[in-house]
């Protein structure tokens, strides 16, 4: 598969059918598509999404020092952190969300390792919610089992898909911008989204999109830059054009 990505994978859903691939069982780590495993142990709780968090000295990345734009003592409803986490991948919010988890983060720990069982995951280690641990690690084939099981969430689809929004952070409207920049693009049908970036896992993105007709998952892994990434996901899309033509 000529992509720059060092593990890739298009399935076609429904059937499961695997249109292309490359390395897509190594074990490698995930970075931020962690969030997607994190919006759904929290959805599985059935939290009240209105209540207010806060944001707390312990939702501080001290692992990698990675900016924020959330200050600690902000305040806001566990859907805006939802939206923050998935949207801007905003690692302080999903911090926030798994320390709010019912049982603490020890008891979202454990809901975690429950859902990589149900989900069948048997190459995924998820050791944080944030995606900032390089001991976050999946396979391209289980990413796209993750995002398949995520897009069942109205809340993630939605979220995921919307190219921006406006989230209420200590009671004052903040934008925020998807950081899938296909997302909303012209020629370009998505839904569902999530991208991420460590050093360690280099540049992911897995998406639901639908091409030439047929709905599809991909999921890149491992590309060398923000520009690769986008190229991938084009040459993906050229190429599943030719193949349902």
């Amino acid at each position: 598969m000529p992509v720059n990505a060092k593990h890739a994978l298009v399935l076609e859903d429904g059937t499961g059918k695997v249109l292309m691939e490359k390395n897509a069982d190594a074990v490698v780590p995930i970075a931020s598509l962690t969030k997607l495993m994190t919006a759904m142990v929290v959805l599985d709780a059935k939290p009240d999404m209105n209540e207010k968090i806060r944001i707390a000295q312990e939702d501080v990345d001290t692992l990698k020092h990675s900016a924020s734009r959330v200050r600690v003592g902000a305040e806001m409803t566990r859907l805006a952190a939802l939206k923050l986490a998935l949207m801007s991948s905003e690692n302080r919010a999903a911090a926030a969300l798994a320390r709010t988890y019912p049982g603490g983060l020890a008891g979202f720990t454990q809901a975690v390792q429950a859902k990589i069982r149900s989900l069948g995951l048997s190459h995924t280690a998820i050791a944080e919610p944030t995606g900032l641990s390089p001991a976050n690690t999946s396979t391209a084939m289980e990413v796209a089992k993750i995002a398949n099981a995520a897009a069942r969430y109205p809340e993630i689809s939605q979220i995921t898909s919307d190219k921006k929004d406006v989230v209420p952070v200590n009671g004052r409207p903040r934008e925020v911008h998807n950081t899938n920049r296909l997302v909303g693009a012209k020629g370009w049908d998505i839904q569902l989204s999530k991208t991420g970036y460590t050093e360690e896992a280099g540049r992911c993105l897995t998406m639901r999109m639908t091409s030439a007709g047929k709905p599809v998952t991909v999921v890149l892994l491992d590309a060398d830059g923000s520009a690769q990434r986008l190229r991938d996901a084009a040459k993906i899309r050229q190429s599943l054009a030719k193949l349902h033509s």
